[in-house]
């Protein structure tokens, strides 16, 4: 029975251990979750709220770096491996992350700042010289505004849209580069309304959008606040209707 016992609880830490992948996490993970609600074809701004606030970690045990990024702003911290599997990334003194890898994930552990959240290696690298959160970006632009869109009412009618994952915009006249809000002021500036930012040359404008299905709205962005404040926008006339 002894001998039993003793097997019995050896087996149970063996076990418990071989539930996390004791591997280097370093390298870049993203918010698989965020994509895949967003993917459904609903409100961009609701699966991000729901699944976020996180949507890039960047780790490197190497120079026992880690950081992170929202959409909006990247925070930096110390990684640090506290046993196997799990790491605490120290955000110099300000607060602390716990994250762990396990069954091919990184999982951050919920804390007074952010809930339990899980992130997955991207499937596409990007050049090591892209600026935080390119590869979320680009596997969420991919999964949530990927395919031909036709212009069913708007400038260019009967015409095909193409948005790259890269940012690029194909098959509006007069654009070529367009941009989703994540966060940050453009989120608090169109507030419970989905936005992005189309432009040419650099120069173009905000527009407000609802995403129903295989159905894409662009509305003009209407500024309801004063000169002396921030911009609060609003639907306005419709400028593009597009249809997958």
């Amino acid at each position: 029975m002894r001998h039993a016992l003793a097997f019995t609880l050896v087996a149970a830490l063996l076990g418990g251990c071989a539930s996390h992948d004791n591997v280097d996490p370093s390298g870049i993970w993203i918010n698989q979750n965020a994509i895949d609600a967003a993917a459904k074809g609903g409100s961009l701004r609701q699966a991000l709220l729901a699944n976020g606030p996180n949507l890039e970690w960047h780790l490197d045990t190497k120079t026992g770096q880690a950081s992170y990024s929202n959409g909006f702003e990247q925070g930096e911290g110390k990684l640090i491996a506290s046993k196997p599997g799990f790491w605490t990334v120290d955000f110099y003194g300000s607060h602390s992350e716990a994250l762990e890898t396990k069954g091919g994930q990184l999982l951050q552990s919920p804390s007074d700042s952010t809930p339990q959240q899980s992130f997955v290696k991207p499937k596409k690298a990007v050049p090591a010289d892209a600026p935080p959160g390119t590869s979320f970006e680009e596997a969420l632009y991919g999964a949530y505004l990927a395919g031909n869109w036709k212009i069913v009412e708007g400038p260019g009618q009967g015409g095909v849209v193409h948005f790259t994952p890269d940012g690029r915009l194909e098959g509006i006249d007069g654009l070529d580069r367009y941009a989703l809000c994540l966060a940050g002021d453009c989120a608090a500036m169109s507030g419970e309304f989905d936005s992005m930012w189309m432009e040419k040359d650099q120069q173009g404008n905000a527009y407000i959008f609802r995403r129903d299905g295989d159905s894409l709205d662009i509305l003009e962005a209407v500024n309801q606040a004063k000169p002396d404040e921030m911009p609060d926008l609003h639907p306005g006339a419709r400028r593009w209707l597009l249809k997958k």
